[in-house]
């Protein structure tokens, strides 16, 4: 298991579009801000994030204040900060802001390439659902990001 993790919006919701959403188990924490739940309820919260077993967190997104990232991105980013938890994002910015801070990033991606890696899913069930992303969610990512992705499983 991997200890802890806070998630921005973008995970939430894309693992959840691609039914993926129990990868998010191979965590043994769930942190999510207020803000980014705030985001996802005026979205409508997708099928499973009720179920799923996470901790509602405050955030003082003001710690990382940035034009580029929304309320949700930055309060995810304090929260990783503070406590010393991986980031999940599917935001570029948001990622390249937490790298630059010293954050394990994973993206939906990498928490698929996680559960395969914890043998919760086969290799064609990843590189699926991995695809699955790129086809069937609002994610924007190009399928030479998929592409890497599926030959990261290889590499495990």
């Amino acid at each position: 298991m991997t200890p802890a993790a806070v998630s921005d919006a973008g995970p939430l919701i894309h693992l959840a579009e691609s039914g993926s959403l129990e990868l998010l188990s191979t965590f043994d924490t769930r942190l999510v801000p207020e803000t980014v739940y705030e985001e996802v309820d005026a979205g409508g919260v997708p099928d499973g994030v009720v179920d799923l077993s996470y901790e509602l967190v405050e955030a003082d997104e003001s710690r990382v204040g940035t034009e580029e990232l929304d309320a949700g991105e930055c309060a995810a980013i304090a929260v990783a900060i503070e406590r010393g938890v991986v980031l999940l994002t599917d935001d570029l910015a948001a990622r390249e802001t937490a790298s630059d801070a010293g954050v394990e990033v994973r993206g939906s991606i990498g928490v698929i390439a996680l559960g395969y890696g914890r043998g919760l899913l086969d290799r064609d069930e990843a590189a699926s659902r991995m695809r699955a992303l790129q086809r069937e969610t609002s994610l924007f990512v190009t399928e030479a990001v998929v592409e890497r992705g599926i030959q990261m499983l290889d590499e495990q």
